[in-house]
């Protein structure tokens, strides 16, 4: 049997933000309680005795790259433009704040994920397929396919 499958984990985290030229109330610092989901796809092992026989990866395994790379570094961080940053006040703020030379909007987030997490997968599997929902009713996806 030789069927490439997807397998997709959910992860969450919870991070605040700023949109500097933002119309509405983005402008200001908020907060998210983000969902993220992460899919793969591949090919399942099927080496008898392997303790990953029949799996394309171990789900724990997947949980430990995502975590390191995406949901500890931005867990209870504030995120914010370079622009938002240099020359105020939250240049003084000692907290975790993380400085990007993008707007960190969901769709930048989601471009930014995939460029991490496509390379620290393992080789026998691909990126198929990230979303992430900034609330409850809205998310962005980002597919290999489109890229």
């Amino acid at each position: 049997m030789k069927n490439r499958v997807r397998i997709t984990k959910e992860f969450s985290f919870e991070m605040s933000h700023l949109l500097t030229n933002h119309l509405g109330g983005c402008k200001n610092i908020h907060g998210h309680s983000y969902k993220f989901f992460v899919t793969i796809i591949g090919t399942p092992n099927m080496e008898e005795g392997n303790p990953q026989n029949g799996m394309l990866i171990d789900f724990g395994e997947l949980k430990k790259i995502i975590n390191r790379l995406i949901v500890h570094p931005l867990d209870h961080a504030l995120m914010v433009s370079k622009s938002s940053y240099e020359g105020t006040f939250l240049e003084q703020y000692t907290g975790k704040v993380i400085v990007k030379n993008f707007e960190p909007t969901c769709e930048n987030l989601v471009s930014e994920f995939a460029a991490i997490i496509k390379n620290e997968l393992p080789e026998h599997v691909q990126l198929h397929s990230l979303k992430l929902y900034e609330t409850a009713t809205s998310y962005t996806e980002w597919f290999h396919s489109d890229n």
